[in-house]
């Protein structure tokens, strides 16, 4: 290679190409002169760990009387085939002053192609850069000017700018420009006010064109225009379109030496840099995902910036005459080609570097022969690991055997335990094996665990009583629906006899015999209270508890501790009815295509005696059968049917509960300080396409198309300036798509907070409830004569006679009355003695250490919900 040549590098799949011009010698006396634009591909041997030369090519140009360059290569897209090309943009000066550009494209045959040319008056120095097509963009007299393969026609931006900082493709836009120009506020109002004060303040501003649509974007979805007068290169790291606005991730170098990291137009980071006058950025992605930005500068440093939290520089070399990104060693990851300066070599790769900041490392001046392993004592090696490893297989298999053994056993058990229940519930006589027939057998079985005894003890037929059946009026209405992939089965009880009763829960078990399968179906039990106002709570029957307290109450009645506090607000539940619903997952049981379920209710009856705690027993009724087939699913008969009627829905109570039933409720206390909530009703109403219920009003159902369809809302307006939106939906997806909905039509000063459970103003009140009730069981129990009466409390022998039933001055005449006055006192004396030491009997202090212990929890739980 001659002296003067030009050199540029580039990477491409892996390898490197280097363009370099050379002119032909050619016979004296010859007119022409010929200049070639030669090129060589470069790739990386793993094994010698060097460059090795795959092929090359040239281009010859006749250039008599012009000077050529090379002005700058990429790899872009062709648009006639979509492939990736590397292309290069030459320039042949003429005496004129005529400047002629030809762009070419490099093929995989090494064959050059010139895809389009076009002349210009002056020189290209300024923001060049090229793109799909291939397509070339450059900044002249800060205008912008590009030129395609498919018009070959220079055409003008009609903006005015002071540089580009940015050119790549954006989601749904195409080729866009990043540019910043000099500040144009606009005449009108409907621009966010903030971003035309900081234009106003700062005299430039960031803005966005589109070269296919020829339309602008807004900058500040970029980065504030605060940042317009120091930044000077830009890499966008990720771009898409959400909800018709532009998502933007990118990194920026400013003249401060400083790198930015922007999410979604606001700052996110900033890392100082080494050096000064940063040129450009790039990002490379390695094989750990780490994010990593390779930083140029003008002196011919380059540093790495590697964000794990924040920014921070990772790594840094001097003398770099380029640096390329690409997977040079295959590892299907990125790297860094790092090109040092090198004047004792002419070479262009003897001196580079190839890292990724972690597991890849290749330098030209490390010497790799030792780095191989020594081959001795590998077979002994390789002997010894396979039998250990042929040993902890044989563990691992002898483990698997006894598992299998021991998870047949256990299914075994569950299956005879359904059989039992059913048994129990449909009142039949369920007959366990005897050992006889255990011994029979050659696997494990189940036998009595009395050991066939014909009479079993009293206490087994006791416990047996205890789950005997209920009226049959205690269910008044048994349903199903199908919502989704979610069977949906519902009790309703009946008033009289629903606020007995506590932890109340459904099972559902198929009616044919399995045997390869149990035939209890898993499902999750809520609890469902409509009021007259239709006030929807969904209350989950195993409510989140707060952070355990210190004190462990080890007591045989513990469980009355389980019960919830809204359970004992009867003011709330009195007026309304009471649903127990039961949501399992549909498809398993669709693979039987008929399906017949016996559908049991688990509860605890609760009795009250004056002056003791409730007593429980617990109770197990059969609600019925309900039957599944494919057939009436795939009609649509237990479907869900929300429909419009004059602008009201029309969906039956059931309907209303499976919908709630299968969905997730939110809370959210929404504050506005400067201007009503009146957007809330016209966003549920209009953009979210909301009709009420014909029983209330104030629970609307969404209608609108999408994935939102089939939520529920309800707007509760406690004043013009504050209210609560309570959400039932069916996933979290569904809910951010409804608060992102929302965050749009809500005034900016607006403060939305999560609720953990309903509204402030209602956990309030019940916290005052709680601790009034807390406070007047300690003082019943601790400060009442009348209770220590009725608890039989143990007290000293009472006088017959108080001192102050008679006259002191009548005591005191004699000596003798003197001394009975004494031993009076004396007595009383050791009376307030014994008193201050009084006992009860253990029973009945247990009874009220529960009673104030539950008291105190149900407190303490509203407390840790307002928190």
């Amino acid at each position: 290679m001659l002296l003067g040549e030009q050199e540029q590098f580039l990477s491409y799949n892996g390898e490197v190409l280097i363009f370099h011009l050379s002119k032909t010698k050619h016979v004296e006396g010859a007119a022409d002169k010929t200049m070639n634009l030669c090129v060589r591909r470069m790739a990386f041997n793993r094994d010698t760990k060097l460059f090795v030369q795959k092929s090359s090519g040239v281009f010859s140009m006749r250039a008599s009387h012009l000077k050529t360059e090379i002005i700058c290569c990429s790899c872009t897209t062709d648009s006639r085939t979509g492939i990736i090309l590397p292309c290069v943009l030459m320039k042949k000066k003429k005496r004129n002053n005529v400047v002629k550009y030809l762009l070419l494209l490099l093929h995989s045959s090494n064959q050059f192609e010139q895809s389009f040319h076009f002349k210009l008056d002056y020189e290209l120095k300024e923001d060049i850069r090229l793109f799909t097509g291939p397509s070339v963009l450059w900044r002249h007299a800060n205008k912008l000017f590009y030129i395609s393969s498919d018009t070959c026609t220079v055409q003008s931006a009609p903006v005015q700018l002071s540089s580009v900082v940015w050119t790549g493709e954006i989601e749904d836009e195409g080729t866009v420009v990043l540019g910043i120009r000099t500040a144009c506020l606009p005449e009108s109002e409907d621009e966010d006010e903030f971003s035309i004060s900081d234009r106003a303040i700062w005299g430039t501003e960031f803005f966005g064109y589109t070269i296919e649509t020829q339309k602008m974007l807004t900058g500040t979805c970029f980065m504030p225009h605060a940042y317009s007068r120091v930044v000077s290169s830009v890499c966008v790291c990720k771009n898409r379109m959400l909800k018709k606005q532009l998502r933007v991730s990118l990194v920026a170098i400013t003249h401060k030496n400083q790198l930015l990291w922007f999410q979604d137009g606001l700052p996110k980071g900033v890392c100082e840099l080494p050096y000064e006058k940063p040129c450009s950025v790039k990002a490379a992605v390695t094989s750990s995902n780490d994010l990593l930005f390779i930083v140029s500068f003008a002196s011919g440093n380059i540093c790495v910036v590697q964000r794990r939290g924040s920014l921070q520089v990772a790594s840094k070399w001097q003398k770099v005459k380029s640096v390329l990104v690409d997977d040079f060693v295959g590892s299907g990851s990125e790297q860094l080609l790092l090109l040092f300066k090198d004047d004792s070599n002419t070479d262009a790769l003897s001196t580079f570097q190839i890292t990724d900041l972690g597991e890849v490392n290749y330098a030209s001046d490390i010497n790799y022969k030792h780095d191989v392993p020594a081959a001795e004592g590998l077979q002994e090696n390789s002997l010894l690991t396979v039998q250990a490893l042929e040993t902890r297989l044989q563990a691992g298999r002898t483990s698997v055997r006894e598992l299998q053994q021991h998870l047949r056993l256990k299914k075994r058990v569950i299956l005879e335990s359904c059989r039992a229940l059913i048994d129990l519930v449909e009142g039949r006589t369920h007959i366990l094996p005897t050992a006889k027939e255990v011994k029979c057998r050659r696997e494990y079985s189940l036998v009595s665990l009395w050991d066939d005894v014909e009479n079993p003890p009293h206490s087994l037929s006791k416990e047996t009583s205890s789950a005997s059946p209920v009226p049959e009026h205690f269910i008044e209405k048994l349903w199903q629906r199908v919502v989704g992939d979610s069977l949906v089965v519902g009790v309703k009880l009946t008033e009289s006899f629903y606020l007995s009763l506590s932890d109340v829960s459904l099972s559902l078990v198929m009616d044919q015999d399995f045997s390869s399968i149990s035939p209890i179906i898993e499902c999750r039990n809520k609890i469902i209270k409509l009021n007259k106002a239709f006030s929807a709570l969904a209350v989950s029957s195993y409510q989140i508890e707060p952070p355990p307290k210190k004190m462990k109450l080890d007591l045989h009645s513990k469980n009355d501790l389980k019960k919830e506090f809204p359970k004992r607000c009867s003011s709330v539940q009195l007026d309304g009815a009471k649903t127990v619903i039961a949501v399992t997952s549909l498809s398993p049981l669709l693979a039987f295509h008929r399906v017949c379920c016996i559908v049991l209710l688990h509860a605890k009856k609760q009795k009250c005696r004056h002056g003791s705690l409730q007593e429980s027993k617990k109770i197990a009724a059969l609600c019925g059968k309900i039957l599944l087939t494919l057939e009436d699913i795939s009609n649509g008969k237990y479907s869900v049917k929300m429909l419009r009627d004059n602008n009201y829905c029309t969906g039956s109570m059931e309907d209303i509960l499976a919908v709630l039933a299968v969905s997730v409720r939110f809370s959210f206390q929404i504050v506005s300080s400067d201007c009503t909530l009146t957007p809330v009703n016209s966003w549920l109403l209009g953009e979210m396409e909301c009709t009420p219920f014909k029983e209330c009003h104030d629970n609307i159902f969404c209608h609108k198309a999408g994935n939102v369809y089939g939520t529920v809302f309800n707007w509760t307006l406690k004043n013009p300036f504050e209210g609560v939106l309570t959400v039932f939906c069916r996933n979290l997806t569904v809910l951010f798509q409804c608060l992102h909905s929302l965050t749009r039509v809500l005034p900016p000063s607006c403060d939305v907070k999560l609720l953990r459970s309903g509204s402030r103003g209602v956990l309030t009140e019940q916290l005052a409830l709680a601790l009034e009730e807390e406070m007047l069981m300690l003082r019943t129990f601790f400060f009442s004569k009348e209770s220590k009466a009725e608890n039989s409390l143990t007290w000293g022998n009472e006088p017959s006679k108080k001192i102050s039933d008679a006259p002191v001055a009548s005591l005191l005449d004699s000596e003798e009355a003197v001394q009975q006055f004494r031993k009076k006192l004396q007595n009383e004396r050791e009376e307030s003695v014994l008193n201050m030491n009084q006992t009860m009997n253990g029973a009945l202090y247990q009874e009220i250490a529960l009673k104030i212990a539950e008291a105190q929890l149900s407190s303490d739980m509203i407390v840790w919900r307002l928190s």
